[in-house]
């Protein structure tokens, strides 16, 4: 009895020292948040931060430096960061107003529901991820110009002079850059004009401290200075990239280049113990996920229930099964279907959801019930935040989709396509290749965009600024800025604890909680599995950027993901 006691004692203690040690390591990457009186940028590439925090010392704002950050990822970043892909953007202005920039891409007019499918009703493979006919009509141009010309205050010409000069002359590789790239090679291949713009002429990939120079691109961004979102959707540019999207087999015409344009909208709203949540609506599925998860876990005591045991991530975990269930059979491009948006964020329709939540043991997600909202009451994205002196928060999450998107370079045009078109539900009631299950509300549909996990988030508090927090991960942003508002407000932690945390995520199919490795003690695991849930690591789980004002000394917090190479600046 005393060995057995000792044996648990012992197994306690080192599970209490285990996650003493994950915060410290996590931490020795980036002990404290970087702090600015003026103004932060936070972003996955320190090129673009260091280009957004110039752009705010010359007196630019918020959004001056957003677009700025924008067009010189597309150069800097190109696994995530693009003018060939599209996204969203959330800002808040300092008389406590709240607005957002759709720009997600859209179906083109000849797509068709069963595009993907073969004549027996199965998935075509690598047609909706890889290639030309795997691309979306793109957004980001027509976003960001619309955002700049909307609430900046400097010239096009001007935020995207940083952009030009990096595609002309180029820029050394970095370590990370040159990482990301391990593992594409055989992809770029499949398209020349891929393989022209990213392996060397010895078909080698570009090595860490080699100049990475993309004059196609230059040309494609220097028209687009000129012209604005018309250099893009109009004129030469639309002419070379529908010929050559044609050329492969895909759909996109000219037509429908003309015809996209950036929607402003009414962001979603929620308020979760004191604080107001602000965020994307859809056809992102992010915002209104987040405020459904807070709306179900506002009714636990987290801080009691503790950070990261077996009980508090078995809450974490079915909060998120339900929520994704809702997500796959309610949330599609609300222009084209009816999403019960206001029912579906309502605290009424958050208890029906608890109802389902078992506090000491799993539900499979195949025996789930999907709960009706219309009752009443009775892997690859990339986000960056912006924040200038005046209060102006802009906080925004771009994507191509995969790494490198459809891996196809326009020929003469220098930029990735993406492959947005698998994030449809291509095949309704089957996994894509994030393995999310979705149904008809997200069928593809001509003009249609598709549903979205990105949620560019801002939260205040007593109407002013708090935070603003975003991720790259496909479905796995919903899960890890959940966790990061999660872990500042019901946890304490400061910023950058918050950020680095060991996160799990859940998306009830396939039903299991995946987790970091070595970043949850084995108890906790072991208890989790008597619950009777299933488990699954992985390496990490997506890349979380987040900016903080903290008010006691006027200064704004700023903490980038060890996971990655994001890099926060202030000045």
């Amino acid at each position: 009895m005393r060995k057995i006691n000792r044996q648990l004692i012992f197994s306690l203690l080192f599970s209490l020292i285990f996650q003493l040690l994950i915060i410290s390591s996590t931490n020795a990457v980036s002990k404290y948040p970087v702090r600015g009186k003026n103004g932060m940028v936070v972003t996955s590439e320190e090129i673009a931060s260091n280009v957004g925090i110039e752009i705010l010392k010359k007196g630019g704002n918020a959004m001056d430096a957003a677009v700025a950050v924008g067009f010189t990822m597309a150069v800097t970043y190109p696994t995530a960061g693009n003018i060939g892909g599209g996204g969203f953007m959330v800002i808040h202005f300092p008389d406590g107003k709240s607005t957002s920039i759709d720009f997600r891409e859209k179906a083109p007019l000849k797509a068709s529901r069963d595009m993907y499918l073969d004549k027996n009703g199965n998935v075509i493979g690598g047609q909706s991820t890889l290639g030309y006919l795997a691309c979306g009509v793109p957004g980001s141009v027509a976003g960001l110009t619309m955002a700049l010309e909307k609430y900046g205050t400097m010239k096009l010409s001007e935020v995207m002079k940083p952009a030009l000069k990096l595609a002309k002359k180029g820029f050394p590789v970095s370590y990370s850059f040159h990482r990301r790239m391990l593992g594409r090679k055989s992809s770029f291949e499949k398209f020349p004009s891929s393989k022209k713009v990213f392996l060397k002429e010895d078909n080698t990939l570009y090595k860490e401290g080699e100049i990475f120079k993309q004059p196609d691109l230059y040309k494609t961004l220097k028209r687009i200075s000129k012209k604005g979102a018309k250099g893009f959707y109009e004129g030469k540019i639309a002419q070379i990239i529908v010929e050559d999207i044609q050329k492969n087999a895909g759909i996109i015409t000219l037509e429908d280049l003309i015809n996209y344009e950036a929607i402003e909208r009414v962001p979603v709203k929620g308020s979760y113990q004191d604080y107001e949540i602000i965020s994307m609506g859809s056809p992102s599925s992010g915002g209104i996920a987040i405020i459904q998860c807070l709306n179900i876990l506002e009714n636990y005591d987290l801080k009691q229930i503790g950070f990261n045991s077996s009980r508090y991530i078995h809450l974490l975990a079915e909060t998120l099964r339900n929520v994704f269930a809702q997500r796959a059979h309610y949330l599609g491009d609300a222009d084209f279907v009816d999403v019960p948006q206001d029912s579906l964020m309502s605290k009424f329709f958050a208890q029906k959801l608890s109802d389902n939540i078992k506090l000491d043991f799993a539900t499979p997600s195949d025996s789930l019930k999907i709960v009706d909202p219309f009752i009443q009451e009775g892997n690859h994205t990339t986000h960056y935040n912006v924040v200038d002196r005046s209060g102006i928060v802009v906080a925004v999450t771009t994507t191509i989709n995969s790494g490198y998107g459809s891996k196809a370079v326009v020929d003469g045009a220098g930029f990735l396509l993406n492959n947005e078109m698998d994030d449809f539900a291509v095949n309704p009631g089957k996994p894509n290749q994030f393995g999310l299950v979705e149904f008809k509300p997200n069928e593809i549909e001509p003009g249609k965009r598709m549903l979205s996990s990105m949620s560019p988030t801002i939260i205040t508090k007593d109407g002013k600024f708090f935070m603003a927090v975003g991720a790259m991960g496909g479905p796995k942003i919903i899960t890890a800025t959940l966790q990061a508002i999660l872990n500042v407000i019901d946890f304490d932690m400061s910023l950058q604890e918050a950020v680095n945390a060991p996160r799990i995520h859940h998306q009830w199919k396939p039903d299991k909680i995946t987790y970091e490795k070595r970043l949850i003690p084995q108890d906790v695991l072991d208890n989790l599995a008597l619950m009777g849930h299933k488990l699954n690591k992985t390496t990490h789980i997506a890349e979380v950027m987040a900016i903080l004002k903290y008010e006691s000394e006027n200064v704004f917090l700023g903490a980038a993901d060890w996971r990655w190479s994001g890099v926060a600046v202030g000045y």
